[in-house]
């Protein structure tokens, strides 16, 4: 039995374990004159039960399927011959591997030597063998946890409290789960970036003005020194980020305050999900919109004018990107909006405001915490956006404000630099760690920045 039939039956003895709980509860209430002489309702005993039989069955499954692949490499390994025992690390694996890939494949009669089909014979032995134990084991633990939680079923025990609590564990463990997931994520990529930072000095990171992460293949290659200055890919961020942010927030703002106070039920009904639609809309379509049309209409355009409009620009890229990103700030402005207690607006129209003063000095600023929310949001959308840049904007990392030139962004620069067979001990590769670990700062600041915006505010509504 492989550990998804495991698992499987692990969830079938739980549902099983419940309904004996609940009978056994229901059973007792019985004798003692109906369910109202039981502590808690019958379902939480059952639930109770199940939770007790199935949950060590689990965790003992996870811990087994961690364990078993190592013990019984260890074991095959010390069976081999003294001469391959003897082998470096990296030719042993490749042993193991092969070993590995004829027993999983069950190809003995493969032309390979005699001690290879013999550990893949015993590795095949030795994984039914651990099957059988695990199986034997769950099945046991169950059965026994099951009959143990049988004897303790009482009138007075307290089965509402225990379910609680077991939840509230389970729910603070995933929590737990995502901190520590993050905590890992961020010590990868600073341990990375130190090691990129002990080959280039961080202040020419932060403060060069050019970027060419090509590392030199021979010695006397020439310009393989690499630039790492990534103000220029900074730059492009921020003008591209601008651009977008420029067009999404006015028009979203406007569109969730229309919406919300001016337009008829039936408007609204129609117009919302239409304004979604564009949230649904794969980056890539976006990006081509931009590459196709947008970007040879503004070149066209300049040209009218007698400007040098180059065919990839950050004017083109932040433009469809701030297409891209209204419905995050209408949608969510629309929300916060609307969640305004209507006494408010009662009270300044019942002083004689006008709908439109009502809206400037009472809504607004009561929703002022959710709609920077939303801000945020799409600000983060915009500098982790990567296709509208690749496809409209180019790969070039040129150090300029002008947006009508060809720029990239931080985001960009990662996907280029991991893209393909990477060796990562060089500084080429190791420099998109530290994009990351610079783009994860500027989150981290734009997130501290709104929450004390939101906290100053929502004190003065509350």
């Amino acid at each position: 039995m492989d550990t998804s039939m495991l698992i499987t039956s692990a969830f079938v003895l739980m549902a099983i374990a419940f309904v004996i709980g609940r009978a056994r509860s229901l059973a007792i209430a019985s004798d003692l004159g109906g369910p109202k002489a039981l502590n808690s309702l019958p379902v939480y005993y059952g639930t109770l039960m199940a939770m007790w039989s199935g949950i060590p069955c689990l965790v003992l499954v996870a811990l087994w399927s961690v364990v078993d692949d190592y013990a019984i490499a260890h074991i095959i390994t010390q069976e081999l011959p003294e001469q391959v025992k003897a082998l470096p690390e990296t030719e042993l694996n490749l042993v193991l591997s092969l070993i590995t890939n004829i027993a999983a494949n069950n190809a003995m009669g493969l032309d390979a030597e005699p001690y290879v089909i013999n550990s893949a014979n015993r590795l095949i032995a030795l994984q039914q063998t651990s099957n059988m134990a695990l199986t034997v084991v769950c099945l046991s633990t169950a059965m026994i946890l099951m009959v143990l939680v049988w004897l303790k079923i009482s009138p007075k025990m307290k089965a509402r409290i225990k379910v609680e609590k077991a939840f509230t564990n389970i729910l603070l463990l995933c929590a737990s789960i995502a901190i520590f997931t993050t905590a890992g994520i961020v010590l990868s990529v600073l341990f990375e970036s130190i090691r990129f930072f002990q080959s280039v000095p961080i202040h020419e990171f932060l403060f060069g003005l050019e970027w060419s992460p090509q590392m030199a293949i021979r010695e006397d290659q020439v310009g393989g020194s690499g630039a790492f200055g990534a103000v220029p890919l900074f730059v492009g961020t921020m003008l591209i980020s601008a651009i977008a942010m420029t067009i999404a927030v006015p028009a979203g703002l406007m569109a969730a305050i229309y919406l919300s106070e001016y337009a008829r039920p039936k408007v609204r009904t129609t117009v919302k999900p239409l304004l979604e639609v564009l949230a649904g809309i794969p980056t890539v379509v976006y990006g081509f919109f931009a590459a196709l049309t947008v970007a040879p209409f503004i070149k066209e355009s300049g040209g009218l004018f007698g400007l040098d409009v180059s065919s990839e620009s950050a004017l083109a890229a932040g433009l469809v990107m701030g297409i891209m990103i209204i419905p995050f700030v209408s949608s969510l402005s629309d929300d916060v909006i609307n969640a305004v207690p209507q006494s408010l607006r009662d009270g300044s129209l019942g002083l004689g405001a006008t709908k439109s003063e009502t809206i400037k000095q009472v809504v607004i600023p009561a929703a002022l915490p959710g709609i920077v929310g939303g801000v945020l949001l799409a600000v983060s959308r915009a500098i982790g956006e990567t296709m509208i840049v690749v496809m409209a904007a180019g790969l070039a990392a040129n150090l300029t404000l002008n947006p009508t030139e060809s720029v990239t962004t931080v985001t960009v620069q990662i996907v280029t630099l991991l893209v393909g067979d990477q060796e990562f001990n060089s500084p080429k590769t190791l420099s998109a760690f530290a994009l990351g670990l610079v783009l994860f700062t500027i989150t981290l600041a734009l997130n501290y920045i709104a929450l004390m915006v939101v906290k100053k505010y929502r004190e003065q509504y509350e």
